[in-house]
């Protein structure tokens, strides 16, 4: 495990805190779930995701005709 140190604003600190305290988890926690969440998030943005992969090279490849046209 690698530990990281991050600095915010005391306005995001006391977003955090308060959404925290509403979940009965310590700001720490909510960090992390957040950022992994996130991370999951872009992971499959990032074409990373297999089935979301798949399915954009089926529609790159059927449309690739198109695309030379329009380019």
């Amino acid at each position: 495990m690698k530990t990281f140190e991050l600095n915010l604003s005391e306005t995001t600190v006391a977003k955090l805190e308060e959404a925290a305290e509403h979940l009965n988890l310590t700001a720490e926690q909510l960090a992390i779930l957040s950022l992994e969440e996130k991370l999951e998030q872009l992971e499959a943005q990032l074409h990373l995701n297999p089935h979301f992969k798949a399915a954009a090279e089926y529609v790159l490849d059927k449309n690739a005709e198109l695309h030379k046209r329009l380019a």
